[in-house]
């Protein structure tokens, strides 16, 4: 167990060392020599983890999607809510997630797949609202694939935006504006009621996240 936990610590801290160096550098110019300093590691225990420095990019690219399990929520649309949330919260506290948005947009960023976390944030986005469209929680004009791509386009335009004017420090309350003007085009009036979509409730659930994965 100790060996496994030194491991995940190590590649953990070489995505985070790979992140710093796509954001100040940029991709193409990041080299995997700078990488292996700003990590203090050694090249074996970086390609132990990851094959090429594009393979590390994609690894700082799922950073963005990899988190949970989230607490069970009776209403699918709720847990849709609270990974926008979630999310919004950790591209305020970790550099991981911001380094990853940040490499997801950088057009300059050649030779890797920039479309991943996109196309895996629609996917997940439209996996729960079908969930909620079976609960019968979606009203019946909805469009479960316009309307995870609408999502996922809306938050990143958001995030940008608050990126570029407070560097996100207003980001919890422009997503929950966000979703306070999407969510009643598509919810049923007896479930949009019941929703939180307050500005603190990625703080709250990620603290719940954190306590789950302590247990």
């Amino acid at each position: 167990m100790a060996q496994q936990d030194r491991a995940i610590r190590t590649r953990r801290s070489i995505l985070e060392a790979a992140a710093a160096v796509f954001d100040e550098r940029g991709y193409n110019s990041a080299t995997v020599g700078e990488i292996l300093t700003r990590a203090g590691v050694t090249k074996g225990a970086l390609y132990f983890h990851f094959t090429s420095k594009e393979d590390l990019a994609l690894g700082v690219l799922d950073a963005q999607l990899a988190v949970g399990p989230f607490p069970d929520q009776s209403s699918k649309l709720q847990v849709l809510v609270d990974q926008g949330m979630v999310l919004a919260h950790r591209l305020r506290h970790d550099p991981l997630v911001r380094a990853s948005t940040g490499l997801a947009l950088d057009q300059g960023a050649l030779g890797i797949n920039r479309g991943t976390p996109f196309e895996s944030w629609v996917a997940q986005n439209e996996d729960m609202l079908r969930q909620a469209k079976e609960q019968g929680e979606l009203l019946p004009h909805v469009n479960l694939r316009e309307t995870a791509e609408l999502f996922t386009g809306a938050f990143a335009g958001v995030q940008t935006m608050s990126h570029v004017l407070c560097d996100r420090a207003d980001l919890d309350h422009r997503i929950s504006v966000l979703l306070s003007h999407v969510l009643p085009s598509i919810a049923v009036p007896a479930v949009l009621a019941r929703l939180d979509m307050a500005p603190d409730r990625g703080e709250r659930i990620y603290a719940e996240i954190e306590a789950l994965q302590e247990k």
